[in-house]
């Protein structure tokens, strides 16, 4: 695993943390994170369509495991269809609900910004801020992009505010545009980030 793939791992347990430790005590506190860091965490994007929902009670929490069908992936490699996991939900006669956790309809479209492995369940990063809801015009046909944090409150470490703040009706082109550049400037980090290392290590050996 090279340091810039054990850097991203870190982060993502670090968030990962976050995000549990505010379900165990049944709040939600969601730190700000930019778009290229949502595109940097995440290890698959895709839009998705959802299939149904299952809720099941584990270690001693309610959870709920959604079925999606991947419609396109932009980065990464799914399967379809896939599992994606957040807590809370119904289960028989009981009720749990997290702020800051989304929730899908069957039929419905998204873009989502996961973290997983195939075969096993996926999670969203940053969960409301990994998720971006698709509309569709019906009289246009054109579609849009709301990212779910432009309706729920995320903590600011600049402002030590919670404020609302997201991508809002954005049109698919310029959303899928700005993706695409982002991955693409990642892509070349990296390839940078590789090249410095081969250059250090053939300086070392001489």
């Amino acid at each position: 695993m090279s340091s810039a793939q054990r850097r991203r791992f870190a982060r993502i347990l670090l968030l990962t943390g976050v995000c549990l430790g505010a379900l165990a005590a049944r709040a939600t506190t969601l730190t700000r994170l930019q778009f290229y860091q949502l595109v940097q965490l995440s290890s698959a994007i895709a839009r998705v369509r959802c299939v149904r929902a299952d809720t099941r009670f584990e270690r001693r929490e309610i959870w709920t495991d959604t079925v999606f069908e991947v419609v396109q992936r932009d980065k990464g490699f799914l399967p379809t269809p896939i599992v994606v996991r957040v807590p809370g939900g119904k289960f028989q006669h009981l009720t749990s609900h997290v702020d800051g956790v989304p929730e899908f309809r069957p039929g419905e479209e998204v873009y989502l910004f996961l973290t997983g492995q195939p075969g096993r369940q996926f999670y969203i990063v940053g969960w409301t801020q990994g998720t971006f809801r698709i509309r569709k015009d019906a009289r246009t046909g054109l579609e849009t992009v709301t990212q779910d944090s432009a309706e729920v409150p995320v903590f600011d470490p600049q402002t030590q505010t919670f404020t609302k703040s997201g991508i809002r009706n954005l049109s698919m082109d310029h959303f899928l545009e700005r993706l695409q550049k982002e991955l693409h400037r990642q892509s070349l980090s990296v390839g940078l980030d590789q090249q410095e290392k081969e250059t250090s290590g053939r300086s070392s050996a001489r």
